[in-house]
């Protein structure tokens, strides 16, 4: 294999955070496993990426929206200025160490997908099962390098085999995310109950597909973007909220999305879910459930956030949950799951609807240019790159 690969890539060195776009394309040094320099390399695996899938927190990197001070702090630890980005990935295993090997049972030509968090094993939280919530989490492609290069370098323990003869590559690489819509429609039972998803971005489209499958009786969904909206009804919503954004800084509900929330559930949603992260969004889903209903929370903004009427959510038994990542490695099963499936059409509506069957939504890393790689960005809720 060469000793050089391309990547996309942020360098601090070269674009002031504020005043910068994009990622660069580069030449960058391919990953080794040197198991006599690093013993813990021998727990390592080194996988050629075949598709990558852009997340909502790659697009934040690509505006400067998020993760700054987790991306400097991060080079600032391993002495670097620069970080191979994404964490979205579908790849084959062409080298692994020797205990990913003998006891993780990874060899060269297996397809994986993987983990974005990778966990450390030995907190709490990791000892007793809990570890999505892991102390010492790194997120790939923000802690530590990523995979929108030609390879990656990954723990053995965050790996998911992939079967792309049950799942198609293209969508096979957005196992991540759609396990974040996973995990936030396993948060309560949604069995026979209304549910409302406030925010149809990538993740909140998932929820749509996984709410119905899990058995809702019904969906709603809130979106001012036509386009996703359009997006929504096409994937089989049974309602559609529009409305206008509120101007930035707005908190407060607004009863206009309330009221016909509330009066599709019939006084109120069973479920309701935050998938957006706007504190206005956060406050119309605890407004819009029933005495006695939840709110799901994986809607994810930086800053503080004002609950209206917090006391009425008290005395009305509001319960809310909120979600981070996968569980590891349950969440993954359920998406395996239901991706394989051939009885719900969440695999052909993922391809044929999101990703618009391949069409302006999957960029080969050849002809890659940021001008366009952003005009996708803007017309797409989800792209992917081919490696």
């Amino acid at each position: 294999m060469p000793d050089q690969m391309r990547a996309l890539v942020f360098d601090k060195s070269k674009d002031i955070w504020e005043e910068s776009r994009g990622l660069r394309k580069v030449q960058a040094d391919k990953p080794v496993l040197d198991e006599k320099r690093d013993p813990l390399d021998a727990e390592m695996v080194i996988i050629k990426v075949i598709y990558c899938g852009v997340c909502g927190s790659d697009r934040g990197i690509w505006f400067r929206d998020s993760f700054k001070e987790m991306i400097h702090d991060s080079l600032d630890a391993e002495d670097k200025t620069v970080r191979i980005t994404g964490h979205e990935l579908l790849g084959e295993i062409v080298e692994a160490g020797g205990v990913a090997r003998a006891h993780y049972g990874w060899e060269s030509g297996d397809i994986v997908s993987a983990d974005s968090h990778t966990i450390c094993g030995k907190c709490r939280q990791c000892l007793i099962g809990e570890s999505h919530v892991c102390t010492n989490e790194q997120i790939i492609g923000i802690g530590r390098d990523g995979c929108f290069a030609d390879y990656v370098k990954l723990p053995a323990w965050v790996l998911w085999r992939t079967d792309t003869n049950k799942i198609r590559p293209e969508v096979a690489c957005l196992q991540d995310p759609f396990g974040n819509a996973v995990h936030t429609c396993t948060k309560v039972d949604l069995r026979g109950k209304s549910l409302a998803v406030f925010g149809c971005g990538t993740i909140g489209l998932f929820a749509i597909l996984i709410g119905r499958a899990l058995g809702a009786s019904k969906i709603i969904g809130i979106q001012p973007s036509e386009r996703n909206a359009r997006l929504a009804e096409q994937l089989g919503v049974d309602s559609m909220v529009r409305f206008t954004r509120p101007e930035q800084g707005i908190w407060q509900s607004d009863p206009s999305v309330v009221e016909q929330v509330r009066d599709f559930g019939g006084d109120g949603v069973d479920v309701a879910m935050e998938m957006a992260g706007h504190n206005s969004s956060v406050n119309n889903a605890i407004q819009s459930v029933r005495r006695g209903g939840d709110v799901v929370l994986f809607g994810l903004k930086d800053g503080d956030a004002t609950i209206e009427d917090f006391h009425g959510m008290i005395v009305r038994g509001v319960s809310l949950h909120s979600v981070i990542g996968r569980q590891i490695f349950r969440t993954w099963d359920i998406a395996n799951n239901l991706l394989e499936s051939k009885h719900n059409d969440i695999q052909e509506k993922i391809y044929d609807v999101i990703l618009n069957r391949g069409e302006g939504t999957i960029v080969d890393i050849d002809d890659y240019d940021v001008d366009d790689f952003e005009q996708r960005l803007l017309a797409h809720p989800k792209i992917i790159t081919k490696w």
